[in-house]
């Protein structure tokens, strides 16, 4: 599997290219993310934490939580506790400002951590959330290794992530639309040439479907099933720790 980086000409790792492009976009992300999506993330979302509820998960991990959206609507499944990590601190200071504003400190905390090196002890949460972020972590198989570790015996993990459209029109309406678009309108909010450029990059790139199933199960998930959304726009990767 190739690695997309952010910026071409930076000797950084991906993943500090990846930790310096949400800092530099994290003021226009929801805004971008709202106009670029034309809002359909929100029920995707939703979709996502849906499949938690039966459940009744106590515990939750969000990993690449960015300004927390998807810990926040995490919430609607009344746990205890929802723990929301990243490696940019640009976004989580948006993100605990926002949770600030709804009231919600008592119940949400964001700290920095490194998805392929979780600051956890084993067995320490009952589901897991990933939200487009597993195409961004450094060594794939590694971070999925490690939140299979973090994950208590049959806890479940729920991973929303971009795939790529394989029937006509919508495979070709997608491409453009990524291709020109998404670069286009994100260079003009956010000014960051590359981060925009980068997304649709790593979209090709990143596993989908079957490989990363595949990749799920090596790692010793069960149960694990991609449901797709919005014509095949994105899915959902649902999978449970079992013994």
């Amino acid at each position: 599997m190739s690695i997309v980086t952010p910026y071409k000409d930076n000797s950084k790792s991906k993943k500090e290219q990846v930790a310096d492009m949400f800092d530099n976009i994290a003021p226009k992300y929801d805004f971008l993310n709202q106009l670029l999506s034309l809002g359909i993330h929100k029920s995707w979302r939703r979709k996502s934490i849906n499949l938690l509820k039966e459940f009744h998960p106590k515990t939750i991990l969000d990993i690449a939580t960015g300004t927390g959206d998807f810990a926040i609507e995490a919430i609607r499944l009344n746990p205890d506790k929802v723990v929301g990590v990243d490696i940019s601190e640009g976004m989580m200071k948006l993100g605990k400002e926002k949770i600030k504003k709804l009231g919600l400190q008592n119940k949400i905390k964001l700290k920095s951590g490194d998805s392929e090196n979780l600051p956890f002890a084993d067995n320490s949460f009952d589901a897991i959330t990933v939200g487009f972020g597993v195409r961004n972590f450094e060594n794939l198989e590694k971070g999925i290794q490690d939140i299979y570790r973090v994950l208590n015996n049959n806890g479940t993990l729920v991973i929303l992530e971009f795939s790529k459209p394989k029937k006509f029109p919508i495979k070709g309406l997608y491409n453009f639309y990524f291709k020109y678009i998404t670069p286009f309108v994100g260079k003009v909010f956010s000014k960051d040439n590359s981060a925009y450029a980068y997304l649709p990059e790593s979209v090709k790139a990143f596993p989908e479907d079957f490989e990363f199933i595949n990749i799920l199960n090596k790692a010793g998930f069960k149960e694990t099933k991609a449901i797709s959304l919005t014509f095949g726009i994105a899915s959902i990767y649902f999978c449970k720790k079992t013994q």
